[in-house]
């Protein structure tokens, strides 16, 4: 840990904000495992780079954004493992889900989820699982707020297509 920052508020801050962290990296990982390495390196980063913060603007959208960039990376560096013939160990998307969420309604909303590109599903889980604001997306993503909307709407679009029109408007 960095002389930048004190053990209490690092504490703190992995306290407040691992569990979303590791949530989100769940969501787009579908990977037990890969949340726990995400989770892990998203704070070494944070706390490293803590400096580098600017405490007059809110601290969440700042460690999403190092989470999800993480995400990216280490999604990537999996792709590539299995390019060249690894084999990552592959996890059921119903056991990550029954773990997660509770009803039908959940899973069909949350496998539609799954099936989107990354960048459409990034937006989704910080919206909406995370409660990050447009701009607080925009932050953190560092993408103009007019393509955090087209991308929220584009996904929203694709979502409504996969799930009963009754359905969709109760699960957002």
């Amino acid at each position: 840990m960095s002389d930048d920052i004190e053990r209490e508020t690092a504490e703190k801050i992995f306290v407040d904000n691992s569990n979303f962290v590791y949530r989100t990296a769940l969501f787009l990982t579908k990977s037990k495992e890969l949340a726990d390495d995400i989770t892990q390196e998203t704070f070494i980063q944070v706390f490293r780079k803590y400096y580098t913060y600017d405490s007059s603007k809110s601290l969440q959208p700042w460690i999403y954004k190092i989470a999800v960039n993480t995400s990216r990376n280490m999604l990537r560096k999996q792709k590539w493992l299995r390019f060249f013939g690894q084999v990552p160990e592959n996890h059921s998307i119903d056991l990550m889900e029954n773990a997660i969420l509770k009803s039908e309604e959940e899973h069909e909303l949350w496998r539609a989820v799954n099936n989107l590109y990354l960048k459409s599903k990034e937006i989704i889980v910080l919206h909406f699982y995370s409660g990050l604001k447009l701009n607080e997306i925009s932050d953190c993503l560092g993408i103009p707020l007019g393509t955090c909307k087209s991308r929220l709407n584009s996904a929203l679009t694709k979502l409504r297509r996969c799930i009963p029109d009754n359905d969709f408007e109760l699960l957002l």
